[in-house]
């Protein structure tokens, strides 16, 4: 007898259908807005909490914070996936949508690091723990819930509204940041204006509970109940059950890793892109990205569906193997449609330094050498160079040398300056700047070329997991893969980009981090999915 079929009596009907869908995704949507806000306001974080006096170091200290979350989410995973398959689906991410929320308000209500010293980022630390252990059990919830209700030949349409809410929580954010930053002055918003959204979740985690509280518990798990079926120690049964060792594996590398990193290239590592490198103005580039992750979100729901019919297998191997010779040009026609006067000036008159001692160091607040401040300041105003060893300092601007006689070396405010004057002389016009409407849709297309990427990887992955991992431990099996996988691969995906740009002077270098990951599990999944059309639960963990 096939899982759906077990227990027919307490399968939802329609209406229930839509609750269940209704409910689970709008919590996803609340709990991944409420993770997404602070990457969202990652600049502004940085000055209220992380001060260090050199942007590109400020920068990785909050993108650390970032990760921190991130880092935690397999611990949640591992604690409320326990809990999921011991307790039940229903009250298990009820606690989780809970603890976000919390955690999340608590960050708009820490004073600033100007107040309270060091305390202010170790709270902010703390906090960003506790959103990753409540996200580590959320998305399991969400899913697995959706999954164990929906009819098999649906499951891959029903389940992609749990992953379009992923995408719909980043675009919430950005709605709410844009309503504010609109409804309130420049001085108003600088001040105490940008804690709002984070106390926001207040009033989210209210609506989501409300909703949440209408659910029944899932027919599958009754089901377990009924017959006796509950897992002793889910944890351990997910290392020993039959076979699932294998099925970890697949899921993390093959799966987790590769949509993950997919998704936050195309979106956060295209807005850090826009913002910085590119010099785009941050409301423009705010407005350019929501709009292009809002329309992107059918393309989740366009390719579950399509899983229905051809499999999982196929739309998310497809999506790897098009990511690899695709995600290059796509940001490549980005910068130079973001910026046309930067990209021809770099393109033009390209940036050379020569000399000793040149090994940047990303995380110290300032640099030992000569050369080592000039790639610092060349980093924090987005300009990318060429690096070369030589027995004495020097620099060329289109084969051109820069004078650095009078260059103010021990004060990094002047160095600034008369960097970006210096570079201005050879048409390096460092303002911020809104792409005219023309450039900002192309703009749009690639990102939603991205999106289709993102989609086909992502679409599908709920059903899938699902699939992949027997009832009495499917909270934990396919939670600890999942956000392995997007806990480390993906969550520390800004800061490794960072990393890799600042050490390079090359604002694309950090793509080949997305590159890596996702050449790897393009190769695991080719091995280790199973193709053809999806199969019920007992088909696939025989």
């Amino acid at each position: 007898m096939t899982e759906s079929a077990r227990n027919p009596e307490i399968q939802p009907g329609q209406s229930d259908m839509r609750l269940v869908i209704a409910a689970s995704s709008a919590g996803t949507v609340f709990e991944w807005y409420d993770f997404f806000i602070y990457g969202t306001l990652a600049a502004i974080i940085g000055k209220t909490y992380f001060p260090a006096g050199n942007e590109t170091l400020q920068l990785l200290l909050v993108w650390a914070g970032f990760a921190v979350g991130f880092g935690f989410r397999p611990l949640g995973a591992i604690l409320f996936g326990f809990l999921g398959d011991r307790l039940g689906r229903k009250y298990t991410f009820l606690v989780t949508v809970a603890l976000m929320g919390l955690a999340t308000a608590g960050v708009g209500m820490i004073p600033s690091a100007a107040s309270i010293g060091m305390t202010a980022p170790f709270l902010v630390i703390g906090l960003r723990i506790l959103q990753g252990l409540a996200l580590g059990g959320e998305y399991g919830g969400a899913a697995i819930y959706v999954s164990e209700h929906a009819p098999p030949e649906r499951r891959g349409y029903f389940t992609s509204y749990i992953q379009s809410g992923v995408v719909g929580g980043f675009v919430l954010s950005l709605i709410v940041v844009l309503s504010c930053k609109a409804l309130m002055s420049a001085a108003e918003w600088a001040a105490w204006g940008w804690r709002v959204p984070f106390l926001l979740s207040l009033a989210l985690l209210a609506i989501s509970l409300w909703m949440r509280l209408k659910l029944s518990e899932s027919p599958v798990f009754r089901a377990m109940q009924e017959e006796g079926e509950l897992a002793g120690n889910p944890f351990t049964e997910s290392f020993s059950y039959p076979g699932n060792k294998r099925r970890l594996f697949v899921a993390l590398f093959g799966v987790a890793a590769g949509l993950t990193v997919i998704w936050y290239t195309a979106m956060f590592s295209a807005l850090s892109f826009l913002k910085g490198a590119a010099r785009v103005d941050d409301t423009a580039a705010d407005i350019i990205v929501g709009i292009s992750a809002a329309i992107g979100m059918v393309f989740f729901v366009v390719f579950g569906k399509l899983s229905d019919r051809v499999g999982r297998k196929l739309p998310i191997v497809l999506g790897y193997a098009l990511t690899l010779v695709l995600m290059f040009p796509l940001f490549g026609m980005i910068g130079n449609a973001a910026n046309p006067g930067l990209a021809a000036a770099a393109a033009r008159a390209p940036v050379v330094i020569a000399g000793p001692d040149c090994n940047y160091q990303p995380f110290a607040t300032e640099q030992p050498t000569p050369c080592g401040k000039l790639l610092s300041d060349l980093a924090g105003v987005g300009v990318s160079y060429h690096l070369l060893s030589a027995p004495t300092l020097a620099v060329t601007v289109g084969g051109k040398p820069l004078a650095l006689g009078n260059y103010p070396w021990a004060d990094k405010v002047k160095r600034g300056k008369a960097l970006q004057a210096a570079l201005g002389s050879f048409g390096y016009d460092l303002a911020k700047v809104k792409p005219t409407l023309a450039n900002s849709l192309k703009i749009i297309c690639a990102l939603l070329a991205m999106m289709v990427l993102s989609g086909m990887t992502y679409g599908p992955v709920a059903a899938l997991l699902s699939e992949m991992f027997p009832p009495r431990i499917r909270y934990s099996s396919m939670s600890i893969p999942y956000h392995l996988g997007t806990g480390y691969f993906g969550g520390f995906l800004p800061l490794i980009a960072s990393y890799i740009v600042a050490k390079t002077g090359d604002p694309y270098a950090g793509l080949w981090y997305t590159w890596g990951v996702v050449a790897v599990a393009l190769l695991v999944a080719l091995w280790g999915l199973k193709g053809g059309p999806p199969r019920d639960y007992t088909e696939n963990v025989a």
